[in-house]
């Protein structure tokens, strides 16, 4: 397990808007990560009537770019994920409304499906206690610098 000290560095978000809280467990094309966010009030993402499980998509991006700085950081390539914009959504389906009443943290799993220098997709889903709540696909672009 990493905590968010060890990681946390390679990637942009930062305070509230990191939202992961540890890396269970990663090898080069996957990713579980946890997180117990989604109970916090102030939870950037929050509505006022809670978080709204579409919201986990953000979850799984932010497991794509810790993924993403864990693979730079392996490879020495500096040691940070390379910016990106999330650019698709594809096959999003949520099995639920609101999440933040859910007690325990939540497993967030990505599996890298193709990477290059200018772009990755993945595929995510979002579990608590084994059962999925969110799952879809996501594609990165890299714009050079």
């Amino acid at each position: 397990m990493l905590p968010k000290t060890d990681w946390a560095p390679l990637i942009p978000h930062a305070g509230s808007m990191c939202l992961l809280d540890a890396v269970v467990a990663w090898d080069r094309r996957s990713i579980h990560a946890s997180s117990g966010g989604h109970t916090r009030a102030d939870n950037p993402l929050r509505g006022p009537h809670g978080l709204h499980a579409v919201h986990l998509a953000e979850y799984g991006a932010q497991a794509m770019a810790v993924h993403g700085g864990l693979l730079a950081r392996a490879d020495g390539d500096g040691g940070a994920a390379r910016p990106g914009r999330l650019v698709s959504l594809r096959d999003l389906l949520l099995h639920c409304e609101y999440v933040d009443t859910l007690e325990g943290p939540l497993d967030i799993h990505a599996e890298c499906l193709q990477a290059d220098r200018g772009s990755a997709q993945y595929t995510f889903r979002v579990e608590h206690r084994g059962v999925v709540l969110v799952s879809g696909r996501a594609a990165v672009i890299h714009p050079e610098t």
